[in-house]
């Protein structure tokens, strides 16, 4: 069930990809890497596997451009695994995300099955959208095929491989009948996560605030003498020597990108690398 909705919302990233002019990554073969994983690595040399990656600025089969979005899918048949999945696709994509934090990339979970509130929550609360699909949407979509698919704990070992046998003799034409049902029966949820992933794509820089900082920097050993610092520190006074520039950046979306940076050049690749022709 995992790949199968892996494969039913592969045509929509598709699309997308297309109107935006990016480039889907996803598992199979691409000559810049071995095997055929999509894997992405993150600042620390960890490796990550994912279900699908949207590149930016240049992503071709040969070259690996800046990603505009991690998305990770996932089916859990029972609540009590839902939690952890829920964190393991955290762990997969919060570092990325963190590498690749200049370039703001969207993340995304897309969920079927049986997964708590809880669980759906918690990767909401760190900024992921979220597509759920119950299960009985599930179950309802396999329908379609004359296929009965839902099984609990008491289902008979026997019973569960018919149905995977049934699933595996099906044709391809049946397959994807499977798969666009299950889109048109959470096509609401589908809308509001691409809905999200367009406007994370059509992002457009809103304003800009830039602050040169100067003057010594004090590193201290306790509150007190912090204290102690800023009462008696001379404001207009204080020492001419530049210290850093801070940049940050506001998007139509909403998000924010902060740069600290000890010279102009890396500063100004910063800006120009978030510029209007970078920003798709």
């Amino acid at each position: 069930m995992g790949d199968m909705l892996e494969a039913a919302i592969l045509p929509t990233l598709r699309t997308f990809c297309v109107q935006h002019k990016m480039y889907l990554d996803y598992k199979g073969k691409r000559p810049i890497r071995r095997g055929k994983k999509c894997t992405w690595i993150d600042k620390y040399g960890n490796k990550h596997d994912l279900d699908f990656v949207l590149e930016k600025r240049g992503g071709t089969l040969d070259f690996q451009g800046k990603p505009a979005a991690f998305i990770e899918t996932a089916f859990r048949r029972y609540t009590k695994h839902s939690r952890n999945k829920a964190q393991e696709i955290q762990g997969a994509i919060e570092p990325l995300a963190e590498t690749y934090n200049y370039d703001g990339p969207f993340k995304g979970a897309i969920l079927a099955g049986v997964f708590t509130e809880g669980a759906i929550d918690q990767l909401k609360s760190i900024g992921f959208n979220v597509a759920y699909f119950p299960y009985t949407s599930v179950v309802e979509a396999f329908a379609e095929v004359g296929i009965d698919a839902f099984y609990d704990e008491s289902t008979p070992d026997a019973a569960s491989q018919q149905k995977v046998d049934e699933w595996l003799a099906l044709s391809d034409g049946q397959r994807s009948r499977v798969q666009q049902a299950l889109i048109e029966n959470n096509i609401d949820d589908v809308r509001n996560f691409m809905e999200a992933l367009h406007s994370s794509a059509s992002r457009h820089v809103q304003s800009i605030i830039v602050l040169p900082l100067h003057g010594q920097l004090y590193e201290l050993s306790s509150i007190d003498e912090a204290v102690l610092l800023l009462e008696s520190y001379g404001e207009a006074s204080a020492p001419p020597r530049f210290e850093r520039y801070e940049i940050q950046i506001r998007f139509s979306n909403g998000n924010e990108i902060i740069g600290k940076f000890n010279d102009k050049p890396s500063s100004i690749n910063f800006l120009r690398a978030n510029g209007p022709s970078n920003s798709n």
